[in-house]
């Protein structure tokens, strides 16, 4: 599905460099085929010593040779980036955005300008774990993007993990949860671990017995088709030391805790959102 195209990054930070990690090793594509835009001079070389991918400091330049485009930049340039570049983009170029927060008709509005061109634009949630290829990607695409375009990116985003279909107005909720997720995860390894501590273990031991618990627990769920309710009564003895330590954390209101985090996680993706659109109505 990629082969004959040629896949360019415009920057070159953590999650690109996950990706084109993750491309390579599963053989989706070469490496002679994917070209990064990166301003750093020593991230440039570190990208061509490690991968043997093609680097430039030209947005332009990486623009005009490649027929597939991932945006990965901070959202506060993103519109800067889609100005310069803009007038190479055609309508037979694909655009995907790995930027947080910032709208489908916002970058299909810079890319148009005052012309009545139609562009292919996706806009996609990935998360952290996409460095170790454990990542999930959620993926919107605007109304212009062909299904052969959507199956691309998924394509892509399927070398760091799984990918999910979401609307657009789903993207804030998939911010709060998985975009978010992962720092609730580390709270509770951290949390589990000063646990294991208190009652005695060593940190090194305490650090690999959690860690080992919610990365096996993690696999259970995907893999054995349960649902997660039906997991944890697997765990669970009548009177035994399980149901002692569920009780407490439903007495400390562990769920209302989590659900809320979520919650708050997405509105405050919602409400950044809100700000990237009147920032644009204002110029």
């Amino acid at each position: 599905m990629l082969k004959n195209k040629k896949l360019g990054f415009i920057g070159g930070g953590n999650m690109a460099e996950a990706m084109i990690k993750g491309l390579l090793s599963a053989s989706f594509i070469e490496a002679k085929s994917i070209f990064v835009s990166e301003p750093s001079e020593q991230k440039r070389d570190a990208l061509h010593a490690e991968y043997k991918i093609k680097v430039t400091a030209d947005n332009r330049e990486l623009t005009k040779k490649c027929d597939i485009l991932i945006l990965a930049v901070k959202p506060q340039i993103l519109k800067e980036v889609l100005h310069d570049i803009r007038t190479l983009v055609g309508s037979d170029k694909l655009v995907i955005s790995i930027a947080a927060g910032v709208p489908i008709s916002i970058m299909d509005g810079v890319l148009r300008g005052d012309s009545n061109k139609k562009f292919s634009v996706v806009r996609t949630m990935p998360n952290t774990p996409a460095l170790v290829q454990e990542g999930v990607t959620a993926i919107a695409s605007g109304k212009h993007v062909s299904k052969t375009d959507i199956k691309i990116a998924h394509r892509i985003f399927e070398a760091v993990g799984c990918t999910v279909d979401v609307e657009e107005g789903h993207l804030d909720a998939v911010t709060g949860l998985s975009g978010s997720g992962p720092a609730y995860i580390f709270m509770l390894i951290e949390a589990l671990s000063d646990a294991g501590v208190k009652m005695g273990l060593s940190r090194e031991v305490a650090n690999i017995l959690t860690i080992q618990t919610v990365l096996g627990s993690a696999k259970l769920a995907r893999e054995s088709g349960k649902h997660p309710g039906e997991l944890k009564d697997m765990v669970t003895s009548p009177a035994g030391t399980t149901i002692a330590g569920l009780h407490a954390l439903e007495e400390g209101g562990l769920r209302t805790t989590m659900m809320n985090a979520v919650e708050d996680a997405t509105l405050r993706s919602r409400e950044l959102g809100h700000i990237a659109l009147n920032e644009d109505s204002d110029h």
